[in-house]
């Protein structure tokens, strides 16, 4: 007994003591959580913003292999901070690029060596699309709560709650989804979310047409060219062309090589193909260091498409006519 009581007389001012300091105790977690939490939004701010970093670097190469390791952050941070909306712009925007440039560029030159590989990058790609597709999606619910509900179920009125400030987020999910319809072709499902895409372009056409100087207008030139019952799609994608070259000030190879390989490969007019290509051959990358990347990885499509030349179109008639 007395021993216990000794105990108990002994541990009084520390069970007081405990007492006095478990509210701070609660409040320093909640304090480590919040500065955890701040440290993830700022580390989103950065890498949100490393696109720029990225797009005006002269290695594709580097980019290539860096990559990977950026758009896995990118998903690491917005497990902690999920309605980062500029974070989910950026992983839309990366997962597509990169599909793109670095997978879906690699089955297109792998198809006439490999063609069991050439299809098992454009699934790769596919995947990498419908994550990006995601994002975007996740973007414009975090800005529009109950955005990606409503557009399942009335996906013009879901648009139509839309502004200018979700130009970004609307031109990645629609060139995303766009691009892994054209790799499911052989999927009824997949198509038949056409009419959904259809209706984001038209909205963003409204909202912001010249969005990222022309990058939008080179989107649509293979869009109208690729969609199934188009009207007049060479004019249509003709005019956009043009417009995506204005509003680039022509520094830009992208528009060029749109034409190329969806337009004049389309008419087999061998001879605009080949002058669209020298023509993006011939654009300096350094001249506008924020498109430097962009313009590379183009060009090495365009110079890719050159050697295609003799497989893509007829061999021409005696006496030089097509």
């Amino acid at each position: 007994m007395t021993i216990s009581h000794r105990t108990n007389a002994a541990h009084t001012p520390r069970r007081r003591a405990l007492r006095l300091l478990a509210p701070l105790g609660v409040a320093l977690l909640a304090g480590c959580t919040s500065l955890q939490h701040y440290a993830a939004d700022r580390v989103g701010d950065a890498l949100a913003d490393s696109g720029t970093t990225f797009a005006s670097d002269d290695d594709p190469d580097l980019i290539r292999d860096a990559a990977p390791f950026s758009l896995k952050l990118m998903e690491s941070v917005l497990a902690d901070r999920p309605d980062h909306a500029p974070l989910l712009v950026a992983a839309a925007g990366g997962f597509t690029q990169y599909a793109y440039a670095f997978v879906q560029q690699d089955a297109d030159e792998q198809e006439s060596r490999d063609l069991a590989q050439a299809s098992a990058l454009r699934r790769r790609a596919r995947g990498l699309y419908l994550r990006a597709r995601g994002y975007a999606l996740r973007a414009l619910d975090v800005r529009h709560p109950g955005f990606r509900d409503e557009f399942a179920r009335a996906p013009q009125r879901a648009l139509d709650r839309l502004d200018a400030e979700d130009a970004a987020a609307l031109y990645w999910c629609s060139v995303a989804w766009a691009a892994s319809i054209s790799l499911s072709k052989d999927s009824a499902r997949a198509i038949a979310a056409l009419p959904k895409v259809d209706l984001m372009v038209a909205r963003l056409a409204k909202l912001d047409a010249s969005f990222d100087h022309g990058a939008f207008q080179s989107f649509l030139i293979s869009y109208d060219m690729a969609h199934p019952g188009a009207r007049a799609p060479e004019r249509s994608a003709r005019s956009h062309f043009e417009r995506a070259v204005a509003l680039s000030g022509g520094q830009r190879a992208a528009p060029y090589v749109a034409l190329a390989e969806n337009v004049s490969e389309a008419a087999q007019d061998r001879r605009g193909f080949t002058v669209a290509l020298e023509r993006a051959l011939a654009i300096d990358p350094d001249a506008r260091p924020e498109w430097r990347l962009e313009n590379l990885v183009m060009q090495r499509r365009a110079r890719w498409l050159l050697s295609q030349t003799d497989q893509l179109f007829l061999a021409p008639l005696p006496g030089g006519a097509k």
